[in-house]
Formats: C-alpha cells, structure tokens, sequence
C-alpha cells in the first residue's frame, strides 16, 4: 500500500483531484481537517481537553463545540491557537496512524491519501511515502474562492498568508500536479503518476 500526503494552498483544487482518485483506484481517502473535527465531538477523544481549555461557553446549545466560537477565539489569540493545535494534532495523527493500520490489512486498498493544507507543517513527511502539491496560480485560486465559496477578497487574502509560500510547497514535494488548467489535464497527471495501481472505471 502506498501512503500519499496531498497537499496545497486553498483554492488549487485538492478536492476535485481526490474525487477523481476516490473514483478511479482501490485507495482510502482521510481530510485531517474532518478527522479533527470528528475527534471534538462529545465522547470524541479531544472534546474533554478542548472543553476544559475554551470553557463552556465555547459550546453551543447542543453541548457540541460551536466552530464559530471557537475559530473567533483561536483567530485573535496565538497562544490559544497553540494550545489547541497542541491537543488535536497529536490525536488526528493517532487516529490516521489506526487508519492505516486497518487499510493495511484489509488486502484491498492499494493507496491511502491524507490531504491537509498544513499537512508539511504538521510533520507528515515522516509518516507519509510521497507528497503531492497541487498547484495553480494565486489569480486563479482567487477567482475560484469568489466563485464557488463566495469568499471576500480580505479573507481570501488572510487565509493565502497564514499558509506555506509555493516554494515551500514544491521544495518540500515529489508530484506537483498543475491544476492550472482544465480539470482534465490534472486527471490525467494523476493518471500517468498512478499506473502501476489498479484503475476502475
């Protein structure tokens, strides 16, 4: 089985590359960001830390922790952000680590991918075979973010500079894959880079 780490900036089109893949290969797909909220949901390993860390009033109504009060808080405070990653990270990783465990011996999945915009800042180099980067340009990435999530030119903004320049991405990769085009021509990187394993149509 073959591990792969995906990452990229936010609007390069991991998503659409992972669809793709999830339809075409024996593979096993996990996002860390919905692995990291699956884990602070209450009876969830981090929900007691994160509760004790936040207090109650970063719960909503149903007792779940309220995203939006939490991403306030975390937003204007770098401690607290700290402290927060401090407590998830290491916990989505042992869950990913189970995940593989599993997919390992179930004799059927032949590729597992983790994707995570700061998949190279949380270390997963180390647990992963190979890295991919999916690319495309910061005019493009911005036109995309307005039209399919209707994202302000601020916040697009902000979120592009709290993550990794493009050379730290592509230093730190094997495949880059240049979703700068149509999205077929990103398919069909992704289909060159995968031959050896098993293709389903």
């Amino acid at each position: 089985m073959r591990l792969i780490g995906i990452t990229g900036g936010v609007g390069a089109g991991k998503s659409e590359a992972l669809s793709y893949i999830k339809k075409h290969y024996k593979c096993k797909i996990y996002l860390a960001d919905e692995v990291a909220k699956e884990i602070q949901q209450p009876g969830q390993p981090c929900y007691e830390e994160m509760v004790s860390l936040l207090g109650r009033e970063a719960l909503g109504e149903d007792g779940r922790l309220d995203n939006r009060k939490v991403a306030g808080r975390i937003f204007l405070d770098k401690d607290l952000l700290l402290a927060v990653n401090g407590i998830v990270h290491p916990k989505v990783r042992e869950y990913l680590e189970r995940e593989i465990g599993r997919a390992k011996a179930d004799g059927w999945t032949e590729l597992f991918f983790i994707e995570a915009a700061l998949l190279i800042e949380s270390g997963y180099k180390s647990l992963v075979d190979e890295m991919w980067y999916v690319y495309a340009p910061d005019e493009i990435r911005r036109e995309r973010l307005k039209k399919n999530r209707g994202y302000s030119d601020e916040k697009i903004s902000r979120i592009m500079e709290s993550q990794l320049a493009e050379k730290a991405f592509r230093e730190n990769s094997d495949f880059i894959i240049d979703n700068s085009g149509a999205a077929g021509e990103a398919f069909n990187q992704i289909r060159k880079r995968l031959e050896a394993y098993t293709w389903q149509e």
